[in-house]
Parts: structure tokens; sequence; C-alpha cells
């Protein structure tokens, strides 16, 4: 048995924030050392943050992580453990997103991403050189490129994120040159689904490799982008670690890396492909690390839990609604309160509550924050921090129902949140006789602007509010609305933060029906007893100023996510909606398209939102379309 023990180190750094998150890394790494580890895995960029952007432009951001790089090599001298570090590196007139292998206080050497996004949140190839097979340099005196290690355990190869979503990256080639472990440090953004994704393509490449595969993930959010952290260890397409997600912390396993070399040895079919593999590129340079890492006598044979190889392990599985919700929960209560904190410029958070479904929800999510932030504290205590940090506001006219305002007073209740109530009858009246000032003879007020002035006094208010008590300013519109241009400029598009910009409604309902069961809160029941409404004017309801949600919802997705043409969209809508005529649907998807391309340029002037899918609204980091064009095509 040749056993060495792994360490996956989740660590939320803030961007910028360079000495601070390489005390993080110091601190993991005695701890992961403390539990028996020889090699601690840290995520991608986490000296500099994630994603530093246009940042790595100036050099005295770079210079400060090389000298951060050293600082960590220098303190963590003594432990005895190898520690793989994402950070920016600089050589010649380029930088480089790079993975740097750190022991005995030195640094052995740097590797290059070479597989750079350009796609949907990232923009890496803007900033970044990439790197390439057979790539060596010295990068401050230290070897840089192409590289896999020599240790006294094995033979050790890094790479960064992207490289291992490429079934064609780096990870072939290092393995047929000998390397047994490799190391993926990553700072992999949080999407639906996306956990279940990175298990099975980390178990495949370890499996087609016959390698050990070792992957820690960044937590935390930065501006828009939420890491979710976690991490994986899987041999040779067993996993054998799966590290919890959406917490800073170490984990680790002993594993057994004569059981890689045995199964390379018994694959013919793996070991010929290296032998013609290897006769034609003998790229990758080797690098000996001569200085020993720290015993490992004490480690024994990591069996199964139930100490059994051949009877399934005894997990229980959480099932498929409740793991749905909870990590959208979880990921969205994490972005509120990492932007809360790390921007530093904030004492409370507010929330415009109406009494409807979407502001709900976001007191509830920055609430969510307050219970996962002071955990640790009693549950008086955590209701009384919630009373300190979150405010509610409820703001009615004369169109304002006696319903929404219960509503409003019970999940005030229900989540111990200050509730002020102040109507804006009165500003909204004012601020109509002055626009009717404003206008030329024939010119008149319409019914939509004196929807959208109740919108934007309410706007107006929390940004006083805002600048007077430090408050952190939740912007609560969803992304079907925004589509479609259901929103007021200056009005509830406005905010500091937009929390659920980027999910549907059907999803916003999804989640509270979710949160009503599990929690019997008085306020979600009496939210959902009322039909979606901005209450704006007289009887009025979302659905049928619009249409069914679950009709548009599936308009934006065929048409901003699948691409469809809009004859194709009502085509595809014929068949999932049977239950509404044809002629119902051509006109709906003639609506949706119209009302999509008209609404553009709203929503590109929409604040930050918190990104948890592929197909998200924010032209900076996803869907960029332009805001002047005609539909013709």
């Amino acid at each position: 048995m040749r056993l060495v023990r792994i360490a996956v180190a989740n660590v939320n750094s803030t961007v910028g924030a360079c000495h601070s998150n390489a005390e993080h890394v110091i601190e993991l790494a005695h701890q992961a050392v403390g539990d028996g580890a020889s090699l601690v895995a840290f995520p991608e960029q986490v000296i500099g943050g994630y994603p530093p952007e246009d940042l790595v432009q100036w050099r005295a951001f770079v210079e400060a992580q090389r000298v951060e790089l050293e600082r960590i090599a220098s303190e963590t001298r003594s432990l005895g453990a190898a520690l793989v570090i994402g950070t920016t590196v600089a050589r010649g007139s380029h930088v480089y997103n790079a993975a740097a292998l750190l022991h005995g206080g030195d640094t052995w050497g740097f590797v290059p991403k070479e597989k750079l996004p350009l796609y949907n949140v990232f923009y890496e190839a803007r900033t970044f050189a990439r790197g390439s097979a057979g790539l060596f340099d010295h990068a401050y005196g230290v070897p840089f490129g192409d590289l896999i290690f020599q240790l006294d355990f094995g033979t050790l190869a890094l790479e960064v994120c992207e490289d291992i979503w490429s079934p064609d990256g780096p990870m072939r080639r290092r393995c047929y040159a000998g390397a047994e472990i490799v190391v993926n440090v990553s700072a992999s953004p949080f999407r639906l689904g996306v956990c279940e994704t990175r298990r099975e393509m980390l178990a495949t490449r370890a499996g087609d490799n016959q390698a050990t595969v070792v992957y820690a993930n960044l937590v935390g959010a930065n501006d828009g982008l939420i890491f979710d952290g976690g991490g994986y260890v899987s041999q040779c397409g067993r996993v054998l670690l799966d590290a919890p997600r959406f917490r800073e912390g170490v984990s680790g396993v002993t594993v057994d890396l004569d059981r890689g070399l045995r199964l390379r040895h018994e694959n013919t079919t793996w070991r010929m492909d290296q032998e013609a593999f290897a006769a034609l590129y003998p790229h990758v340079h080797r690098i000996t690390v001569d200085v020993a890492t720290r015993g490992r006598d004490q480690l024994r044979y990591p069996a199964p839990a139930n100490k059994s190889f051949f009877l399934p392990a005894n997990e229980t599985s959480t099932p498929p609604r409740a793991k749905f919700c909870e990590d959208i929960l979880d990921a969205l209560a994490m972005g509120i309160g990492d932007y809360f904190e790390k921007t530093g410029a904030f004492k409370t958070i507010g929330v415009a509550l109406s009494g409807g479904r979407d502001s709900l929800l976001v007191l509830i999510l920055a609430r969510r924050w307050v219970e996962q932030r002071y955990a640790r504290l009693s549950e008086a205590e955590k209701k009384t921090k919630a009373r300190e940090t979150l405010r509610a506001f409820f703001m009615p006219t004369r169109y304002s129902s006696p319903e929404t305002k219960a509503a409003a007073e019970a999940a005030a209740r229900d989540l111990d949140v200050p509730l002020v109530s102040v109507s804006i009858d009165d500003a909204f009246e004012r601020e109509l006789e002055q626009v009717a000032k404003m206008l030329q003879p024939g010119e008149t007020i319409n019914a939509v602007t004196r929807q959208n002035v109740q919108a934007r006094v309410r706007a107006e208010r929390m940004w006083s509010w805002s600048n007077s008590a430090q408050g952190l300013f939740l912007q609560t519109s969803n992304m079907s609305e925004k589509a479609v241009g259901y929103t007021t400029i200056g009005g509830d598009a406005e905010g500091a933060l937009s929390v659920i910009a980027n999910l549907p409604k059907t999803v916003v309902n999804y989640l509270l029906d979710y949160l009503r069961e599990i929690t019997r809160w008085e306020g979600i029941e009496l939210t959902l007893r009322k039909p979606a409404s901005a209450e704006l004017a007289d009887n009025q309801e979302d659905e049928r100023d619009l249409m069914p949600f679950v009709v548009l919802d599936a308009c934006f997705l065929l048409f901003a996510g699948e691409k469809m043409s809009p004859p194709e969209v009502a085509e595809a809508l014929h068949s999932i909606f049977p239950e509404h005529s044809h002629t119902e649907l051509d006109a709906w998807t003639k609506k949706f398209a119209r009302l999509f391309v008209q609404s553009i340029y709203k929503w590109v002037q929409a604040p930050i939102s918190l990104h948890i899918g592929n197909l998200d609204l924010e032209r900076e980091r996803a869907l960029q379309l332009p805001v002047v064009q005609k539909s013709e095509w």
C-alpha cells in the first residue's frame, strides 16, 4: 500500500483582499495538516479572488499575489505538506491564471490554465494568456509551463478549472507522462444541477485517465457570481470524497495510490494508448521535489464505512424537490450575505415588502442568510441579529388591498423583521400634479404612467432610506417580468443588488410552496392566497396583464435559451400546452417576442444580479443582445 491523505480546502475569498485571502489559506492549511494531510488543494485564484476581471491589468495587483504566495510558502514551511494554490502569475508581458505547488517553504512550479472560457459568465481570454502543451519557461525564477511533479508519495499534475471540463484537456497527456494524482483548482460558479454534472464529469475523467483526481472549488459570492464550494476526490472513476458545499472548511480522505498503479497495469487499452501517445508527444516536463513530505505511518487503509466492499453504503438521499429548493435558497442567501459583508458599505438590509410573492421571497432569503451567518448563536440571539440587520417597508396606495397588508405584517412577524408602514398616496397625487404641468396641449397622463409613478415614489423612498441608514436596498423583480419589461425603470427595477432577477416566476412560486410546507409561516400562506398582482391599478392581476406564467417562462426558455424563432416557439407550445387553443398560444408567442425585444433597454440598466443558471438576463455576464435592433429577421 502507498497511502496518502489528501485534503480539499474551500476558501471564501474576496476579490482584491490578497492579504486576508492568504490568511485564510494559511489557517486552513494548518487544519488540513492537523487532519493528517500530505497534499492540500485550494481553489482557483484563491489569493486574488475570483473573478478578478480587469484588475489583473494592474501589475500591483499581480505583484501583491506573488508577495502573498511567498508568505504562504514561508508560513507553511514546517507543515510537511504540499499545497496547490490558484494564483495570477506574470511572465513577460503576459499574465496567467495558474496553479502553484508549494512545499517546504518554496514554490516548485507554476502550471498555467490552457482552456480559457469566453462564454456565459466568463471573460478570461480577455485578460489572461493561455498555457500550451510542452511549454517550459520560468516565472519569478520558478519553473513555469506544462509540468508534472515527482514527490515522495507519488507523481502530481496540476490544472485549473476549465481544463478539466474539456475531454481534450491537459490531463490526458500529463497522466500518460506519469502523473498519478491530478489536482484541479477551480472557481466554478453555482448553476442549477451543476453539482451532479461536476461529480459525473470528474469521475469520468478519473476513470478515463486511471488517475486520482482532486477537485477543490471556491466558496462564497463576489458581485453576482455565487460559488458553492465543495469538491471531490475520485480514484479511477470511484468517488472517495464528496466535500460539503456552501461552507468554508477542509475535508480529507486517505487514498491508496498503489490501486491506481495496479489498474493502469491491468487496463491493456489504457496501457497501449499511453505507449502510443508517449511516442508521439514527449512534451511534459518533470520537476523533482526533493523535500520529504510529512510521515504517513499513522494512515490506515481507507475501508468503506460499513466495512463491506460489496454492499452499498448506508446513505440517506435528499428528495429531488428539497435538494432543488435548498440549493437555490442556500445560493441566493449566500449571494446576499457576501455582497452585504464584502463591500463594507452597508450596515442594514432593506426590502420594500409589498405583500406579494417576489418581495416575500427576497426577505426570506435575507433572513436565511442571518440564520446561516450566526448559526452558532442561540435562537433568541439569531432573532436579535435579524431585528438589528433587516428592515421591511410597506408603502401602500389606494390600490393596495387589505390582504396584502395582512400578508406583509404576518411575514415580518414570521421572520423577526421590523416593519414600517408608510403610505405613498399623498406623494403619488403630488407627483401626478407636477407631471401634468410638463405636458403639452393634447398630451395626458395615461394609465401606465399612473402605475409607474407609484413604483418610482417607492423606489425613491427606498434610496433615501438607504442613504440614511447605510442600507443595502434589495431589488425584488423576477426574471419572467424582467424579460417582458413588466417592471418600472426608476421603480421596482431599482436597487443595489437584484436577488431573484434570474429566477422565473414559476420557480418563485415553487420555492414559496416548498417553504410554506416546511415552515408553516402565516405570511407565506396569506401571500399565496391572492393571485399575483403589482396592485398599481384596480383589480389588477399579473397573469391577466401578461399571460399564464408557465407559458411565459416556456416562451422565454425556447426563445432566449434554445434560440428558436417565434414560429418555432409557437409550434413547440402547441404540443406543451394542449389545454390552450392554437390561436391563444400564437397570440401569446407574438406578444412575448414583441415585449422581449422592446424591453432589452430596460434590463440592461438593471443592478447586478445573482446568477444561478446558464440562462440569465444580464448583458454584462450572460445574454448579450443589442438594445437597438429590429425583429424583421
